[in-house]
């Protein structure tokens, strides 16, 4: 580890000082300033000499730094400009990273894996993401079906929650099923508001994702399985034949639905968040 390492509290007050550099709230900037920390996210990552690491959002390179001392090759995306000095700086003394200053979701993520890592190499991704943005790149890199094997991402504690969430569980909902339809999902550490600047208003937690080789349940049609999820907890409290009936009310009539539901093997008095991934499969699967 290099002796000044950019991740504590001196270390960034300086460089933020140097560079006159001031937080952005638009693009939920929050340093991490706790070496520790980004050893727990590098571990739960499995980080080793030979992988190659995608990560988004490195700011002034405190979590890049220890990437590059533990992997094969880093390449970054950056959306903010104005670190371009600040990364140029702190990076310097590492010869595997490399800087992509694009919008990650505007970017050619595939092509720009397939420019910096060999064909055979395992690529993971490891970030600190900004909260406002979380699910959009998440759900881009896993709907995008990107050649990486996980995703390793400290996030706003609820989100990281909900994610990995099970059934009956006030977490669970839509977005719970569409993470765990391409992964296995675990909250691996919760983390401290102490370990950033400035201090986030919320909890963190690190989220592991292990990326499926294949979906965890078959569909006949994606698009209409991920509609149904969406459907069936547009309401909370409402019973699935309610939510159902409210959103299909165009294509179905509610006799209609009754049948498929008793098709599919489900009572419709149930709430969307007693179902199963498998349950709103086999649900969709009737349909189309």
């Amino acid at each position: 580890m290099s002796l000044k390492a950019i991740a504590t509290p001196t270390r960034t007050k300086e460089i933020l000082a140097k560079y006159g550099f001031s937080f952005k709230k638009s693009l939920g900037q929050n340093f991490i300033i706790d070496v520790n920390v980004l050893k727990n996210i590098i571990e739960t990552a499995e980080i080793d000499q030979q992988t190659g690491v995608m990560e988004i959002g490195p700011g002034m390179g405190a979590l890049t730094e220890q990437l590059a001392l533990y992997s094969n090759h880093v390449v970054a995306f950056e959306i903010d400009q104005r670190l371009t000095p600040i990364l140029e700086e702190t990076l310097n003394p590492y010869q595997n990273i490399s800087i992509v200053y694009q919008d990650v979701l505007q970017a050619d993520v595939a092509n720009i894996i397939a420019t910096h890592f060999s064909p055979e190499q395992d690529v993971k991704v490891v970030a600190n993401l900004p909260y406002y943005v979380t699910t959009p790149i998440l759900m881009r890199l896993l709907m995008d079906r990107l050649p990486i094997s996980s995703i390793t991402v400290m996030i706003q504690k609820e989100v990281a929650d909900r994610m990995a969430a099970r059934p009956n569980t006030k977490s669970y909902g839509s977005l719970s099923i569409a993470v765990q339809y391409y992964t296995e999902a675990k909250v691996a550490l919760n983390v401290p508001k102490t370990v950033f600047m400035p201090q986030p208003n919320v909890d963190s937690a690190v989220l592991h994702l292990q990326i499926r080789t294949t979906p965890l349940v078959k569909v006949n049609d994606e698009s209409f399985f991920f509609d149904l999820v969406q459907a069936s907890f547009a309401q909370r409290r409402k019973t699935l034949r309610n939510n159902l009936s409210r959103h299909f009310s165009d294509q179905y009539t509610k006799q209609e639905l009754e049948n498929k539901m008793l098709q599919a093997g489900i009572d419709g008095t149930r709430r969307g968040e007693s179902l199963s991934i498998q349950e709103f499969a086999n649900l969709a699967n009737v349909f189309v």
